[in-house]
């Protein structure tokens, strides 16, 4: 199995979602001072690429930590969206040509070309999302995973987080925002 690293890098430098602090690095000792070097970091849990399960909206529901490792390995599919523009819908229509091999795949990586923002305002405005359809599709499969290199899975004017909370109120899922682009695995 081939294994590709898609996370940002994190800095105290990186982007965040407006309002929250960005991640902060204190040298906790030193070589001079103790004999060897350890650094004190502190972010918030959606830093850079992160991983949402359900207890993120539900607090009985399954936490990080409490599901197999197995949830986190597997076949991943990626699927091109770029063609969409801010504020479109992945439809039904984006999966289409990989009917195949959609039904093989544990996790769906939607790729939206939206990661080229990194950095700048744009990232954080009305990137394109998943439409109804194609939610109601990812709860219905055995999909052990969803992914997007964007900030999430709602658009970002949805503040009650409606995809989110239907996805996670029943289903034991995992959904992985803030992907970076891997030249060779978008290709």
């Amino acid at each position: 199995m081939k294994v590709i690293d898609l996370t940002q890098a994190i800095s105290p430098e990186m982007p965040v979602y407006p309002g929250t602090e960005t991640p902060d690095f204190v040298d906790a000792n030193t070589y001079d001072r103790d004999g060897f070097k350890e650094t004190k970091i502190s972010f918030y849990t959606h830093t850079g690429t992160h991983v949402d399960p359900p207890v993120h909206l539900f607090p009985n529901r399954t936490a990080l930590d409490e599901f197999p490792i197995s949830q986190f390995i597997g076949k991943a599919l990626v699927i091109d969206c770029t063609m969409l523009q801010e504020g479109e819908y992945i439809t039904k229509e984006q999966l289409l040509p990989y009917a195949n091999q959609v039904e093989q795949a544990d996790f769906l990586l939607f790729h939206l070309g939206w990661d080229k923002y990194w950095g700048s305002s744009k990232y954080f405005e009305e990137y394109p999302c998943i439409d109804e359809e194609v939610l109601s599709f990812i709860m219905n499969s055995s999909l052990k995973g969803i992914g997007f290199d964007t900030i999430g899975l709602d658009p970002v004017s949805d503040l009650n987080l409606t995809r989110h909370r239907a996805l996670f109120a029943k289903k034991d899922i995992l959904n992985i925002e803030n992907l970076k682009k891997f030249a060779f695995m978008w290709q």
